[in-house]
């Protein structure tokens, strides 16, 4: 199919504004999410909330955003990623409006309850975003350089939040806290709506493998199956595609375990160097900052090596910088040096957020691009209410149990299933691979392949 040079620059500039308009969007997500966290001291003190009700809040939109993350992103690949992103981003701008004039517990119960369902409509339409309008050759930089949006989210809430502190004053807590970043997130749903396209085909443009003549497993789907994915409801898609699909549940499990160590070493880390290393709180504080925002560069790095060096083998930069965290974790329990402690908890952070951004770019190796939805959807529930449980709960269970050490020892034990499960994924599309090439009557000879040919004859 020849192209011509309109349609490609037509292409090319649509596909750029769609990702910087769901990295935008997924930022403002962060900002009207973390900004919560913010207004706890002032939940207690002004408010006279205690520490019960305050834990109880959390653990409410956490586990509505576990949810909804699972059943919203299902819901995503039968929608206008553009109109469902502004949507639920809109609905968290409201919510946290209605929350800076709210002086009542249960009101705000279920006002973040109401925030985390909503907070679930953002990763969704991002990733089918990526998936339609990007080739597979470019997929690493654009996911990453999108998965990053969440670290900046986060950083940006905290400067947002004291300056409108520092100009309002304190007894406007609320304004500062709820009104300011709700006015900043409105803005980003403007330029959600303005800069995300729709699916390339309904911009009148062709598909990815079309423009640039690639074979991706939707091709090898629409090859075996005769029945239209347009005329298959979501839940029929999400158990033919995702759920009976061996490969998206290898990578529901690097996510799971790579949750279960980044949120074990977050939510522990002040804790832990506070009362067992004798860190200051100044010490400690830029401990747990460049283990957030180590993660910023090399996540952009990440993408732009594996778009480079490891076309079809996306895997295996996860499992190399596993192993080094697995040494890292070991190393920042053992060490009373201060520098070694901090650089330890800095490699942690840089290298953990590689393996959770490989799975996106992974997801579309192995899951259709209509499919792509529905299988966040699965991954986000997973590892929000399996992941972070073994990373917070499990930890703190054996923490006090068997002291600190097992506790980390827990985690290096999910840094070894991370590895695991990185590797089957990797095995998975090698096997993709070998019976794509048997459908084109290509040669291939591998070990892996020879036997999924194998397989596939008999």
């Amino acid at each position: 199919m020849e192209v011509s040079n309109e349609v490609r620059k037509r292409f090319t500039r649509f596909q750029w504004q769609s990702l910087a308009g769901v990295f935008i969007g997924y930022l403002m997500f962060y900002i009207v999410r973390n900004n919560f966290v913010f207004s706890t001291p002032y939940l207690k003190s002004e408010m006279g909330m205690d520490t019960v009700q305050i834990g109880l809040l959390t653990s409410v939109m956490l586990i509505a955003y576990g949810c909804s993350k699972g059943f919203m992103s299902v819901l995503a690949d039968k929608s206008n990623p553009k109109y469902f992103m502004g949507f639920g981003l809109l609905m968290c701008v409201v919510i946290n409006v209605i929350m800076g004039f709210s002086t009542s517990f249960y009101l705000f119960v279920g006002l973040v309850f109401l925030l985390g369902i909503f907070q679930g409509m953002g990763v969704g339409p991002s990733i089918i975003t990526v998936g339609h309008w990007f080739p597979r050759k470019n997929r690493g930089r654009a996911s990453t350089m999108w998965n990053v949006s969440h670290n900046v989210g986060g950083g940006l809430v905290a400067p947002i939040v004291g300056a409108a502190m520092a100009f309002f004053g304190t007894e406007y807590w609320k304004v500062a806290n709820y009104l300011v970043p709700a006015v900043v997130a409105f803005i980003g749903v403007i330029c959600v709506l303005v800069l995300v396209k729709r699916r390339p085909v309904e911009e009148n443009l062709p598909t990815v493998e079309e423009l640039f003549h690639e074979e991706s497993v939707n091709t090898l789907v629409q090859k075996k199956e005769h029945t239209k994915p347009e005329n298959m409801s979501a839940l029929q898609i999400f158990f033919k595609y995702v759920f009976k699909n061996p490969n998206c549940w290898w990578l529901v499990g690097v996510e799971i375990f790579a949750y279960m160590v980044r949120f074990g070493m977050l939510t522990w880390i002040p804790l832990y160097l506070l009362t067992v290393k004798g860190f200051t709180k100044a010490d400690m504080g830029f401990a747990f900052f460049l283990f957030e925002w180590s993660a910023i560069p090399s996540t952009i790095v990440a993408g732009m090596l594996v778009d480079k060096y490891f076309k079809g083998k996306i895997m295996l930069l996860p499992m190399m910088c596993l192993v080094v965290v697995f040494a890292c974790i070991l190393g920042y329990m053992s060490s009373d040096n201060s520098f070694i402690i901090i650089l330890c908890a800095s490699i942690t952070g840089c290298l953990i957020y590689i393996p959770q951004s490989m799975v996106a770019i992974q997801a579309m190796e192995v899951i259709p691009s209509f499919a792509l939805g529905s299988a966040v959807g699965l991954r986000g529930f997973m590892s929000y209410i399996v992941g972070t449980s073994l990373g917070t709960t499990l930890f703190g269970f054996m923490v006090k149990q068997f002291g600190w050490d097992s506790g980390f020892y827990t985690l290096t034990v999910g840094a070894l299933l991370c590895f695991a499960f990185c590797y089957l994924s990797h095995r998975g599309v090698r096997k993709i691979e070998a019976e794509n090439a048997r459908l084109n009557g290509e040669i291939v000879d591998t070990d892996v392949e020879d036997k999924a040919l194998a397989n596939g004859k008999a």
